[in-house]
């Protein structure tokens, strides 16, 4: 995993707490 792709992941998991699933369909 990248530096770039860990970066997203956790920014992703955040914003899927909040209600914003981007990538995690």
């Amino acid at each position: 995993m990248t530096q770039m792709e860990s970066i997203e992941y956790l920014f992703t998991s955040e914003s899927v707490t909040e209600g914003h699933p981007d990538k995690m369909a």
